[in-house]
């Protein structure tokens, strides 16, 4: 059940979204991990790393986007419905835990968040336990496990919110689609990197499904749904996510390359070495192949997907896609979804303030630094 909301829950929500979701995951978090000490202490402390990695970052920026989803649509932060919508909206990052734990094994990533990942973590808890077997096995069922427990949970947070029936059963559409976009995604993903795929067609499917859906568009119609929008609304507020979240993801790939990984919480072309085939890749090999430059094109190639890349290495590539226009090429792109994305924002009936506050939130998504 969603934890008992402070006289100041009301008036303050608009305000410190972030925190009330975080205060929101910490209670509920608290309550599973005493059922998970009820089953076994063993399991208690993986649930431990799991609550961990939730609450150890993030923008909350999933639900932050569901809740001016259900404001947009006439929700009202200070009707009794409120503290209710704030706790099913908050599963929302336990979707994302989910992605993140298995993107990071599925990419063999080190650190998420200035932080060891799930499987590196685990694996390194076997190797100081002496534990039998191998401890990357060790790690990598680990992740699986945490990975599938936070969507589960996820539901049960969804599901187990004060909310009316029918909000449920609205909710329920977007919820669904949403959790087997973003799965769809992630394979669609794997899939690209084991295909070598370098189209730029390929670079833009894999963020539509894998970050556009279940980072801003669904989130926004899941609040929508609540709300009782009708059809209209909800179109808008898809196209507008579908836009921004592509526009999301794109300067995800770009900080993923040229990010500090002081802010970012990742080493500086982790992408590259993971074999990201990311819209700026794609667009690098794509302007090298047209102008003639077979040795640049050789030299990408090489970079995407070696484990070994250097610092250094990682230097050459930034300065290669930067004099071959990828990187504007790539900027330009950003900008015209998000004002896409404006455009379909300000043709809605989105209601004060939330059409304000989302504008802004699309600004901030789009120019962010980590």
């Amino acid at each position: 059940m969603p934890a008992t909301p402070d006289s100041s829950l009301h008036s303050g929500l608009d305000v410190d979204l972030p925190g009330h979701v975080e205060r929101e995951l910490t209670a509920f978090l608290a309550e599973r991990r005493e059922e998970a000490e009820r089953i076994d202490e063993s399991f208690a402390r993986a649930v431990d790393a799991l609550s961990g990695f939730v609450l150890g970052g993030g923008k909350r920026i999933r639900p932050t986007f569901a809740w001016w989803g259900w404001r947009g649509a006439g929700g009202d932060p200070d009707g009794p419905e409120a503290p209710a919508v704030l706790h099913a909206l908050s599963a929302l990052e336990l979707i994302q835990a989910c992605a993140l734990v298995h993107d990071d094994l599925m990419d063999d990533s080190a650190m998420r968040r200035g932080s060891p990942t799930i499987h590196v973590a685990f694996g390194e808890r076997h190797r100081t336990e002496a534990l039998r077997g191998a401890p990357e096995r060790f790690g990598l069922a680990a992740a699986v496990l945490l990975g599938d427990l936070a969507l589960a949970w996820a539901d049960d947070m969804l599901f187990e919110a004060d909310l009316p029936g029918a909000a449920l059963r609205r909710a329920a559409e977007p919820w669904r689609a949403m959790r087997t976009e973003v799965l769809a995604g992630q394979y669609l993903d794997v899939l690209t990197q084991a295909r070598g795929d370098e189209s730029v067609e390929a670079a833009l499917r894999v963020p539509r499904m894998k970050t556009a859906a279940y980072t801003v568009e669904r989130p926004l119609h899941l609040g929508a749904a609540i709300a009782g929008a009708d059809r209209s609304l909800v179109d808008a507020f898809r196209r507008f996510g579908a836009d921004l979240g592509i526009a999301f993801q794109l300067r995800d790939d770009m900080l993923g390359v040229f990010g500090d990984p002081e802010v970012t919480g990742k080493p500086a072309g982790d992408d590259l070495r993971e074999g990201k085939r990311t819209l700026l890749v794609a667009l690098g090999l794509e302007h090298a192949e047209a102008s003639g430059r077979a040795d640049a094109a050789r030299a990408l190639r090489a970079a995407v997907g070696d484990p070994e890349l250097s610092e250094e290495r990682v230097a050459v590539v930034r300065e290669l896609l930067v004099d071959l226009g990828a990187v504007a090429a790539v900027e330009r792109r950003i900008e015209e979804l998000r004002e896409n994305a404006l455009a379909a924002l300000a043709a809605a009936p989105v209601a004060e303030p939330a059409a304000t506050r989302l504008a802004e939130l699309a600004v901030a998504a789009t120019r962010r630094k980590h």
